[in-house]
């Protein structure tokens, strides 16, 4: 994962060599809460919440191709800090929700988050997939269990600033939603990876240089 992102950053330098174009705007998500609950808190809580979604395409893509589409969406935590949630295009099947696929549209198909959590319920997956205008369904499944549904995304359309926000699932969790560490040593050095490209592209080159 680090070296794709690493490639993709020599090829085509840019703040976010990754999904490096992209719509962000405010939305909100309500959730219903599972029945019968799971014993993790962002799951099982019954909340409306105004959160920032971010739509892009991963490769970034001619429009008339198709690409991988990213959905991200950041929430904020009862202790005032942030959560962040990160999709991509897969499928809904106990294989092929772990599988990248492409799409012409941002949801042709369905997202997940393609790696589990951890949590007291065992490792979690979450997924997304259009249930209407401007309305997104978000779902939740343990190991290669049956697709539940946990909240509804309303995509509000009031737009904020797509160079202003970087999504880090690694960094901003959830509550009761846990990286494995095999996840965190996976991702962590894309992350990692994508935010140094940022810096060398925040530095203005002097006269000299």
């Amino acid at each position: 994962m680090s070296a794709a992102t690493r490639a993709l950053a020599a090829v085509r330098p840019a703040p976010k060599p990754l999904h490096p174009k992209g719509q962000v705007f405010h939305a909100c998500l309500y959730r219903h809460g599972v029945e019968p609950p799971l014993g993790v808190e962002f799951l099982d809580t019954v909340s409306t919440d105004e959160v920032l979604v971010r739509q892009s395409r991963a490769i970034g893509l001619p429009t008339a191709l198709p690409d991988i589409h990213g959905l991200a969406v950041r929430l904020t935590n009862p202790d005032g800090s942030h959560g962040d949630l990160l999709f991509a295009t897969t499928g809904l099947g106990r294989l092929t929700r772990h599988v990248l696929t492409f799409s012409k549209k941002q949801y042709g198909r369905p997202v997940t988050t393609l790696l589990p959590y951890r949590t007291a319920a065992g490792p979690v997956l979450l997924a997304a997939r259009a249930s209407g205008d401007a309305s997104v369904e978000i779902l939740c499944a343990v190991g290669e269990g049956e697709w539940r549904h946990l909240a509804d995304l309303r995509l509000t359309q009031t737009p904020a600033d797509d160079q202003a926000i970087s999504f880090d699932p690694v960094r901003h969790r959830l509550p009761g939603l846990e990286q494995y560490d095999w996840v965190r040593r996976l991702r962590a050095p894309a992350y990692e990876e994508a935010r140094e490209s940022r810096r060398e592209d925040a530095v203005v080159p002097t006269r000299d240089s």
